[in-house]
Protein backbone atom coordinates (compact mmCIF):
# COMPACT_ATOMS: atom_id res chain seq x y z
CA UNK A 1 0.00 0.00 0.00
CA UNK A 2 1.37 3.51 -0.87
CA UNK A 3 2.42 5.73 2.14
CA UNK A 4 1.97 9.34 2.07
CA UNK A 5 4.08 10.98 4.57
CA UNK A 6 2.61 14.59 5.86
CA UNK A 7 4.73 16.91 7.98
CA UNK A 8 2.86 19.14 10.86
CA UNK A 9 -0.47 17.50 11.73
CA UNK A 10 -2.58 21.33 12.62
CA UNK A 11 -5.66 22.26 10.69
CA UNK A 12 -3.81 21.60 7.19
CA UNK A 13 -2.35 17.97 7.86
CA UNK A 14 -5.01 16.61 9.90
CA UNK A 15 -7.41 17.52 7.13
CA UNK A 16 -5.47 16.04 4.43
CA UNK A 17 -5.03 12.94 6.24
CA UNK A 18 -8.52 12.47 7.29
CA UNK A 19 -9.23 13.04 3.54
CA UNK A 20 -7.06 10.50 2.38
CA UNK A 21 -8.87 8.03 4.50
CA UNK A 22 -11.80 8.28 3.21
CA UNK A 23 -10.61 6.55 -0.13
CA UNK A 24 -8.73 3.34 -0.98
CA UNK A 25 -5.40 2.47 -0.97
CA UNK A 26 -2.85 4.89 0.63
CA UNK A 27 -1.73 4.83 4.08
CA UNK A 28 -1.11 8.65 5.79
CA UNK A 29 1.90 9.07 8.52
CA UNK A 30 1.67 11.72 10.41
CA UNK A 31 4.48 13.88 11.68
CA UNK A 32 4.02 16.33 14.31
CA UNK A 33 6.29 17.52 17.49
CA UNK A 34 3.34 19.20 19.43
CA UNK A 35 1.66 16.50 21.99
CA UNK A 36 -2.00 17.66 20.40
CA UNK A 37 -2.22 16.71 16.87
CA UNK A 38 -5.16 18.06 14.29
CA UNK A 39 -5.32 21.47 16.19
CA UNK A 40 -2.12 23.53 15.52
CA UNK A 41 -1.60 27.04 16.86
CA UNK A 42 -5.41 28.42 15.75
CA UNK A 43 -7.51 25.88 17.22
CA UNK A 44 -5.13 25.23 20.37
CA UNK A 45 -6.36 28.83 22.20
CA UNK A 46 -7.82 28.12 25.56
CA UNK A 47 -9.35 31.81 25.77
CA UNK A 48 -12.74 31.40 24.73
CA UNK A 49 -12.93 34.96 23.62
CA UNK A 50 -11.29 34.08 20.56
CA UNK A 51 -13.50 32.77 18.03
CA UNK A 52 -13.86 31.64 14.39
CA UNK A 53 -13.28 34.66 12.31
CA UNK A 54 -16.26 32.67 9.69
CA UNK A 55 -19.99 31.63 10.38
CA UNK A 56 -20.52 28.00 11.71
CA UNK A 57 -22.27 27.48 8.55
CA UNK A 58 -19.15 27.76 6.38
CA UNK A 59 -16.67 25.46 8.70
CA UNK A 60 -17.44 22.26 7.82
CA UNK A 61 -13.98 20.29 7.03
CA UNK A 62 -15.11 18.67 4.04
CA UNK A 63 -16.10 20.99 0.76
CA UNK A 64 -18.65 17.78 -0.25
CA UNK A 65 -20.62 18.15 3.42
CA UNK A 66 -21.30 21.66 4.02
CA UNK A 67 -23.06 21.03 7.02
CA UNK A 68 -20.45 18.60 8.61
CA UNK A 69 -19.81 21.09 11.37
CA UNK A 70 -22.73 22.48 11.70
CA UNK A 71 -24.15 19.20 12.78
CA UNK A 72 -21.30 18.58 15.33
CA UNK A 73 -21.89 22.34 16.73
CA UNK A 74 -25.57 21.61 17.36
CA UNK A 75 -24.91 18.41 18.99
CA UNK A 76 -22.84 19.20 21.36
CA UNK A 77 -23.44 22.62 22.00
CA UNK A 78 -27.50 23.76 20.26
CA UNK A 79 -25.34 26.36 18.22
CA UNK A 80 -26.74 26.56 15.01
CA UNK A 81 -24.74 27.71 11.68
CA UNK A 82 -25.36 31.50 12.30
CA UNK A 83 -23.11 31.32 14.95
CA UNK A 84 -19.23 31.96 15.31
CA UNK A 85 -18.07 29.49 17.29
CA UNK A 86 -14.91 29.70 19.94
CA UNK A 87 -11.78 28.43 17.99
CA UNK A 88 -10.94 25.48 20.98
CA UNK A 89 -14.34 24.07 19.90
CA UNK A 90 -13.48 23.80 16.70
CA UNK A 91 -10.13 22.12 17.64
CA UNK A 92 -12.58 19.31 19.63
CA UNK A 93 -14.12 18.98 16.06
CA UNK A 94 -10.81 18.30 14.34
CA UNK A 95 -8.97 16.25 17.23
CA UNK A 96 -12.40 14.43 17.14
CA UNK A 97 -12.56 13.92 13.71
CA UNK A 98 -9.02 12.74 13.73
CA UNK A 99 -9.32 10.45 16.35
CA UNK A 100 -12.67 8.87 14.73
CA UNK A 101 -10.84 8.62 11.55
CA UNK A 102 -7.78 6.71 13.40
CA UNK A 103 -10.16 3.76 14.91
CA UNK A 104 -12.02 3.79 11.63
CA UNK A 105 -8.59 2.45 9.84
CA UNK A 106 -5.95 1.68 12.22
CA UNK A 107 -3.77 0.04 9.79
CA UNK A 108 -4.13 3.23 7.50
CA UNK A 109 -3.15 6.32 9.83
CA UNK A 110 0.02 6.35 11.62
CA UNK A 111 0.98 9.09 13.89
CA UNK A 112 4.28 9.74 14.88
CA UNK A 113 5.46 12.32 17.46
CA UNK A 114 8.60 13.84 16.59
CA UNK A 115 10.33 16.67 14.45
CA UNK A 116 11.03 16.42 10.78
CA UNK A 117 14.26 18.00 9.60
CA UNK A 118 14.86 16.98 6.33
CA UNK A 119 13.17 15.69 3.38
CA UNK A 120 15.34 13.06 0.71
CA UNK A 121 14.54 11.84 -2.19
CA UNK A 122 15.71 8.71 -4.29
CA UNK A 123 13.95 7.68 -7.50
CA UNK A 124 10.46 6.72 -6.69
CA UNK A 125 10.69 7.12 -2.48
CA UNK A 126 10.68 10.15 -0.69
CA UNK A 127 12.99 9.66 2.88
CA UNK A 128 11.88 12.26 5.63
CA UNK A 129 14.45 12.34 8.41
CA UNK A 130 13.67 12.99 12.30
CA UNK A 131 15.60 15.18 14.78
CA UNK A 132 15.87 11.63 17.06
CA UNK A 133 17.40 10.08 13.93
CA UNK A 134 14.49 7.82 12.82
CA UNK A 135 13.58 8.07 9.34
CA UNK A 136 10.07 7.63 7.31
CA UNK A 137 9.59 6.28 3.84
CA UNK A 138 6.96 7.35 1.23
CA UNK A 139 5.87 7.99 -2.15
CA UNK A 140 4.50 11.25 -1.50
CA UNK A 141 5.71 13.56 1.35
CA UNK A 142 3.47 16.66 2.23
CA UNK A 143 4.95 19.80 3.56
CA UNK A 144 1.64 20.89 6.10
CA UNK A 145 3.34 23.64 8.71
CA UNK A 146 1.24 26.23 8.89
CA UNK A 147 1.86 29.77 8.63
CA UNK A 148 5.11 30.80 9.82
CA UNK A 149 5.94 32.91 13.62
CA UNK A 150 6.11 36.70 12.73
CA UNK A 151 9.38 38.11 11.97
CA UNK A 152 11.55 40.72 13.73
CA UNK A 153 10.07 43.99 11.58
CA UNK A 154 13.30 45.87 10.04
CA UNK A 155 13.00 49.14 12.53
CA UNK A 156 13.85 46.44 15.22
CA UNK A 157 16.71 45.28 13.75
CA UNK A 158 19.85 46.26 15.75
CA UNK A 159 17.91 46.65 19.11
CA UNK A 160 18.59 44.54 22.23
CA UNK A 161 15.39 43.09 22.68
CA UNK A 162 15.33 40.12 24.55
CA UNK A 163 11.98 38.37 27.21
CA UNK A 164 9.97 39.72 29.11
CA UNK A 165 10.15 43.35 27.33
CA UNK A 166 9.74 41.40 24.09
CA UNK A 167 7.49 39.21 22.63
CA UNK A 168 8.05 38.56 19.15
CA UNK A 169 5.48 35.11 19.14
CA UNK A 170 2.57 36.35 20.60
CA UNK A 171 1.35 32.48 20.47
CA UNK A 172 3.82 31.89 23.28
CA UNK A 173 2.84 32.03 26.91
CA UNK A 174 1.10 34.52 28.77
CA UNK A 175 1.24 37.68 26.77
CA UNK A 176 0.33 40.13 30.50
CA UNK A 177 2.37 38.14 32.79
CA UNK A 178 4.34 39.78 35.15
CA UNK A 179 2.56 43.41 34.04
CA UNK A 180 0.63 45.63 36.54
CA UNK A 181 -2.22 48.26 35.47
CA UNK A 182 0.09 51.00 35.31
CA UNK A 183 1.97 49.45 32.65
CA UNK A 184 1.45 50.03 28.53
CA UNK A 185 1.51 47.10 26.20
CA UNK A 186 2.41 48.07 22.50
CA UNK A 187 1.73 46.10 20.14
CA UNK A 188 3.07 46.03 16.73
CA UNK A 189 0.80 45.63 13.56
CA UNK A 190 -3.28 46.17 13.76
CA UNK A 191 -4.81 43.28 11.91
CA UNK A 192 -6.63 39.71 13.28
CA UNK A 193 -3.25 39.05 14.88
CA UNK A 194 -3.17 42.11 17.26
CA UNK A 195 -7.14 41.40 18.21
CA UNK A 196 -5.95 38.19 19.25
CA UNK A 197 -3.44 39.48 21.01
CA UNK A 198 -6.02 41.94 22.66
CA UNK A 199 -8.58 39.64 23.80
CA UNK A 200 -5.95 37.73 25.43
CA UNK A 201 -4.58 40.46 27.37
CA UNK A 202 -8.25 41.12 28.77
CA UNK A 203 -8.65 37.74 29.50
CA UNK A 204 -5.44 37.26 31.75
CA UNK A 205 -6.66 40.28 33.63
CA UNK A 206 -4.31 42.85 32.16
CA UNK A 207 -5.52 46.08 33.06
CA UNK A 208 -3.10 49.01 31.68
CA UNK A 209 -3.44 50.92 28.40
CA UNK A 210 -2.74 48.70 25.04
CA UNK A 211 -1.73 51.06 21.80
CA UNK A 212 -1.60 49.28 18.70
CA UNK A 213 0.65 50.25 16.03
CA UNK A 214 0.59 49.81 12.48
CA UNK A 215 1.88 51.92 8.90
CA UNK A 216 -2.06 52.71 7.82
CA UNK A 217 -4.16 52.14 11.07
CA UNK A 218 -6.15 49.46 9.42
CA UNK A 219 -8.53 46.87 11.79
CA UNK A 220 -10.24 44.38 10.53
CA UNK A 221 -14.09 45.15 9.70
CA UNK A 222 -16.92 43.32 11.27
CA UNK A 223 -19.34 41.14 9.99
CA UNK A 224 -22.71 42.11 9.32
CA UNK A 225 -26.21 40.51 10.62
CA UNK A 226 -28.35 39.42 8.37
CA UNK A 227 -26.73 40.51 5.44
CA UNK A 228 -28.77 40.21 2.26
CA UNK A 229 -26.71 37.42 -0.62
CA UNK A 230 -25.63 38.72 -3.66
CA UNK A 231 -24.37 37.03 -7.19
CA UNK A 232 -21.98 38.60 -9.56
CA UNK A 233 -23.35 37.64 -12.84
CA UNK A 234 -20.11 38.31 -14.73
CA UNK A 235 -16.58 37.73 -14.36
CA UNK A 236 -15.21 40.78 -12.38
CA UNK A 237 -11.81 42.29 -14.35
CA UNK A 238 -8.21 40.90 -13.78
CA UNK A 239 -6.22 44.07 -13.11
CA UNK A 240 -6.53 45.62 -9.92
CA UNK A 241 -7.08 49.18 -10.54
CA UNK A 242 -9.89 47.67 -12.52
CA UNK A 243 -10.55 45.91 -9.95
CA UNK A 244 -11.15 48.04 -7.48
CA UNK A 245 -12.95 50.73 -9.73
CA UNK A 246 -15.61 47.45 -10.53
CA UNK A 247 -15.90 47.36 -6.66
CA UNK A 248 -16.72 50.44 -5.68
CA UNK A 249 -19.12 50.49 -8.25
CA UNK A 250 -20.75 47.29 -7.13
CA UNK A 251 -20.79 48.62 -3.68
CA UNK A 252 -23.18 51.31 -4.53
CA UNK A 253 -25.60 48.26 -5.98
CA UNK A 254 -25.48 45.99 -2.81
CA UNK A 255 -23.84 46.36 0.51
CA UNK A 256 -19.88 46.28 0.15
CA UNK A 257 -19.91 42.69 2.31
CA UNK A 258 -21.91 41.88 -0.29
CA UNK A 259 -20.10 43.25 -3.43
CA UNK A 260 -16.41 41.65 -1.77
CA UNK A 261 -17.92 37.87 -0.59
CA UNK A 262 -19.41 37.47 -4.24
CA UNK A 263 -15.91 37.70 -5.45
CA UNK A 264 -15.46 34.04 -3.63
CA UNK A 265 -15.62 32.14 -6.68
CA UNK A 266 -13.53 34.44 -8.98
CA UNK A 267 -10.89 34.99 -6.40
CA UNK A 268 -7.96 31.76 -7.36
CA UNK A 269 -8.94 32.62 -10.86
CA UNK A 270 -8.26 36.43 -10.76
CA UNK A 271 -4.66 35.57 -8.95
CA UNK A 272 -3.65 33.21 -11.40
CA UNK A 273 -4.75 35.33 -14.48
CA UNK A 274 -2.50 38.25 -12.97
CA UNK A 275 1.13 38.79 -13.93
CA UNK A 276 3.89 38.67 -10.93
CA UNK A 277 3.67 42.66 -12.03
CA UNK A 278 0.11 42.59 -11.37
CA UNK A 279 0.12 40.72 -8.20
CA UNK A 280 3.26 42.77 -6.76
CA UNK A 281 1.18 45.70 -7.43
CA UNK A 282 -1.90 44.56 -5.71
CA UNK A 283 0.22 43.45 -2.25
CA UNK A 284 2.00 46.79 -2.24
CA UNK A 285 -0.75 49.21 -2.78
CA UNK A 286 -4.43 47.16 -1.95
CA UNK A 287 -3.74 44.50 0.50
CA UNK A 288 -4.14 46.18 3.53
CA UNK A 289 -7.64 46.95 2.44
CA UNK A 290 -8.29 43.88 1.28
CA UNK A 291 -7.33 42.02 4.36
CA UNK A 292 -9.77 44.37 6.74
CA UNK A 293 -12.51 44.25 4.17
CA UNK A 294 -12.11 40.56 3.10
CA UNK A 295 -10.79 38.83 6.49
CA UNK A 296 -13.58 40.41 9.25
CA UNK A 297 -14.32 39.76 12.48
CA UNK A 298 -17.37 38.31 14.68
CA UNK A 299 -20.03 40.89 15.45
CA UNK A 300 -18.99 40.30 19.42
CA UNK A 301 -15.51 40.72 19.42
CA UNK A 302 -15.84 43.95 17.17
CA UNK A 303 -18.17 44.86 20.18
CA UNK A 304 -15.79 44.38 22.89
CA UNK A 305 -12.67 46.25 20.81
CA UNK A 306 -15.08 49.01 20.31
CA UNK A 307 -15.55 49.38 23.86
CA UNK A 308 -11.74 49.27 24.83
CA UNK A 309 -11.18 51.70 22.47
CA UNK A 310 -13.96 54.12 23.77
CA UNK A 311 -12.71 53.57 27.47
CA UNK A 312 -9.30 54.02 26.39
CA UNK A 313 -8.04 51.19 27.49
CA UNK A 314 -7.24 50.63 23.73
CA UNK A 315 -5.14 53.49 21.24
CA UNK A 316 -5.02 52.61 17.30
CA UNK A 317 -2.22 54.67 15.86
CA UNK A 318 -1.51 54.94 12.42
CA UNK A 319 2.48 55.34 11.88
CA UNK A 320 5.70 54.18 11.97
CA UNK A 321 8.58 53.66 14.56
CA UNK A 322 11.17 56.02 13.73
CA UNK A 323 13.73 54.87 16.59
CA UNK A 324 13.49 52.20 19.44
CA UNK A 325 15.66 52.50 22.58
CA UNK A 326 15.75 50.39 25.86
CA UNK A 327 14.77 51.93 28.80
CA UNK A 328 15.17 50.25 32.19
CA UNK A 329 13.00 47.61 32.37
CA UNK A 330 10.96 48.61 29.07
CA UNK A 331 11.23 50.64 25.87
CA UNK A 332 10.84 54.03 24.68
CA UNK A 333 9.54 54.72 21.13
CA UNK A 334 9.77 57.78 18.72
CA UNK A 335 6.07 57.47 16.60
CA UNK A 336 5.92 59.48 13.03
CA UNK A 337 2.12 60.02 12.81
CA UNK A 338 0.90 59.37 9.22
CA UNK A 339 -0.38 61.71 6.99
CA UNK A 340 2.33 64.43 8.67
CA UNK A 341 5.57 65.69 10.91
CA UNK A 342 4.01 64.81 14.00
CA UNK A 343 6.24 63.00 16.78
CA UNK A 344 4.61 60.47 18.90
CA UNK A 345 6.82 59.88 22.43
CA UNK A 346 5.80 56.21 23.08
CA UNK A 347 6.95 53.74 26.31
CA UNK A 348 5.85 50.75 26.25
CA UNK A 349 6.82 47.96 29.15
CA UNK A 350 6.12 45.13 26.53
CA UNK A 351 6.07 45.08 22.89
CA UNK A 352 4.12 42.58 21.43
CA UNK A 353 4.84 41.60 17.33
CA UNK A 354 1.21 41.05 15.44
CA UNK A 355 3.01 41.99 12.34
CA UNK A 356 1.15 38.47 11.52
CA UNK A 357 3.11 35.45 10.21
CA UNK A 358 6.12 35.52 7.49
CA UNK A 359 6.09 33.88 4.33
CA UNK A 360 9.68 34.23 3.26
CA UNK A 361 11.06 31.48 2.64
CA UNK A 362 15.03 33.67 2.84
CA UNK A 363 14.01 34.10 6.37
CA UNK A 364 12.73 31.00 7.92
CA UNK A 365 14.25 29.22 11.39
CA UNK A 366 12.71 25.79 10.86
CA UNK A 367 15.31 23.32 10.33
CA UNK A 368 13.52 21.69 7.60
CA UNK A 369 12.37 24.37 5.49
CA UNK A 370 16.47 25.52 5.75
CA UNK A 371 17.86 22.07 4.64
CA UNK A 372 15.01 22.05 1.97
CA UNK A 373 15.98 25.79 1.03
CA UNK A 374 19.53 25.33 0.91
CA UNK A 375 19.96 22.41 -1.06
CA UNK A 376 17.55 23.98 -3.64
CA UNK A 377 15.04 21.40 -2.98
CA UNK A 378 12.34 24.81 -2.57
CA UNK A 379 12.32 27.96 -3.54
CA UNK A 380 10.36 30.96 -2.35
CA UNK A 381 7.95 32.03 -5.21
CA UNK A 382 8.14 35.34 -7.27
CA UNK A 383 6.44 37.78 -4.75
CA UNK A 384 8.75 36.33 -1.62
CA UNK A 385 4.93 35.33 0.35
CA UNK A 386 5.64 31.45 0.64
CA UNK A 387 6.71 28.40 -1.04
CA UNK A 388 6.96 28.47 -4.91
CA UNK A 389 4.45 25.21 -5.74
CA UNK A 390 2.84 24.88 -9.23
CA UNK A 391 -1.25 24.76 -9.46
CA UNK A 392 -1.36 21.04 -8.14
CA UNK A 393 1.11 21.93 -5.09
CA UNK A 394 3.54 20.27 -6.45
CA UNK A 395 7.15 22.06 -4.93
CA UNK A 396 8.99 24.02 -7.42
CA UNK A 397 12.99 23.46 -6.93
CA UNK A 398 15.64 26.47 -7.87
CA UNK A 399 16.24 25.00 -11.06
CA UNK A 400 12.33 25.22 -11.88
CA UNK A 401 11.49 21.94 -11.90
CA UNK A 402 8.45 20.28 -9.83
CA UNK A 403 8.63 17.76 -7.56
CA UNK A 404 6.76 14.58 -8.22
CA UNK A 405 7.13 13.53 -4.54
CA UNK A 406 6.87 16.44 -2.83
CA UNK A 407 3.86 18.52 -1.97
CA UNK A 408 3.20 21.85 0.14
CA UNK A 409 -0.02 22.90 1.24
CA UNK A 410 -1.46 25.62 3.63
CA UNK A 411 -0.39 28.75 4.12
CA UNK A 412 2.65 28.63 2.72
CA UNK A 413 1.29 28.18 -0.72
CA UNK A 414 -0.44 31.95 -0.85
CA UNK A 415 1.99 33.14 -3.91
CA UNK A 416 0.32 30.41 -6.06
CA UNK A 417 -2.92 30.66 -4.46
CA UNK A 418 -3.57 33.76 -2.52
CA UNK A 419 -6.93 33.20 -1.08
CA UNK A 420 -5.27 29.89 1.06
CA UNK A 421 -5.49 31.13 4.87
CA UNK A 422 -8.38 30.22 6.13
CA UNK A 423 -10.90 27.00 6.18
CA UNK A 424 -13.19 26.99 3.33
CA UNK A 425 -9.75 27.65 0.92
CA UNK A 426 -7.48 25.11 2.54
CA UNK A 427 -10.55 22.24 3.32
CA UNK A 428 -10.69 22.34 -0.68
CA UNK A 429 -6.94 22.02 -1.27
CA UNK A 430 -6.83 19.17 0.95
CA UNK A 431 -9.85 17.55 -0.51
CA UNK A 432 -8.41 17.81 -4.15
CA UNK A 433 -5.09 16.06 -3.13
CA UNK A 434 -6.15 13.73 -1.00
CA UNK A 435 -8.26 12.74 -3.76
CA UNK A 436 -5.24 13.03 -6.76
CA UNK A 437 -3.05 11.12 -4.59
CA UNK A 438 -5.49 8.60 -3.93
CA UNK A 439 -6.28 8.44 -7.67
CA UNK A 440 -9.92 9.31 -7.09
CA UNK A 441 -10.05 12.38 -9.56
CA UNK A 442 -10.38 10.50 -12.35
CA UNK A 443 -13.93 10.05 -11.43
CA UNK A 444 -16.47 12.66 -11.35
CA UNK A 445 -17.95 12.19 -8.07
CA UNK A 446 -16.75 10.28 -5.24
CA UNK A 447 -18.27 6.51 -4.70
CA UNK A 448 -18.47 6.39 -8.34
Amino acid sequence: MRQVAIIGAGFSGALLAINLLRYDGVRAILIERRSEAGRGTAYSTAHPEHLLNVRAANMSAFPDQPDHFVHWLQARTGLDGSNFAPRRLYGDYLEEMLRDAERAAPHRLRIIRGDAVDVETRGPVARVKLADGGSVDAEHVVLAIGNLPPGRPGELTGLDLDAPCYVEDPWQGDLGAGLTASDTVLVLGTGLTMVDVVLSLVARGFEGPIVALSRRGLIPHAHADGLPTAERRERPPVRPSSLVRALRKRSREVPWRAAIDELRPYTADLWRAMSVHERGRFLRHLRPWWDVHRHRIAPGVAAKLDSLRQSGRLTIIAGKIETATRDGSGLSFRVRVRGGEAIVEQRAARLINATGPQGALARAHEPILRSLRDRGVLREDPLGIGIDVDQDTRAIDSDGRTSPALHVIGPMTRGAFWEIVAVPDIRRQCWSLARRLSREHWVEGTGL
